[in-house]
């Protein structure tokens, strides 16, 4: 098996940085430990540590929106990586919109510059 970093983290997280594998659009940032990395490596489907919740996080499995990996790039110091995935379902931000960078500094506001691909309440229920 392929050992990053971890110990460089005091939590032992590091950043995944994640991209639509064919055109390298940034999706999402998100963290992985040990075991979110392990089981990203045996299942091709991308595992995140969820800070909020303090578990592991299989991305979609609740609204089926799984990234399928295609590729992994991990960097000089063997602490971040890069995940290039398939995003199934279309969206990877939970709120519905395809990437989590979906708003834009203007002036003092942020502007959202891209629709929602589905409905948060329909998916999460709430």
């Amino acid at each position: 098996m392929i050992s990053l970093n971890f110990g460089k983290s005091k939590d032992g997280l590091l950043p995944a940085v994640v991209q639509e594998y064919k055109t390298g659009e940034v999706l999402m940032l998100a963290y992985i430990n040990k075991l979110a990395w392990d089981k990203t490596l045996e299942t091709g489907k991308a595992h995140y540590w969820s800070r909020s919740r303090n578990t592991l996080w299989l991305k979609g499995e609740t609204s089926g929106h799984i990234q399928l990996i295609h590729d992994i790039f991990v960097d000089c110091d063997e602490d971040t990586v890069v995940f290039k995935v398939e995003q199934l379902g279309g969206a990877a931000c939970h709120t519905g919109h395809r990437s989590c960078f979906y708003r834009q500094v203007k002036g003092d506001k942020l502007v959202a510059e891209k629709e929602k691909v589905f409905n948060p309440e329909d998916v999460y229920g709430k």
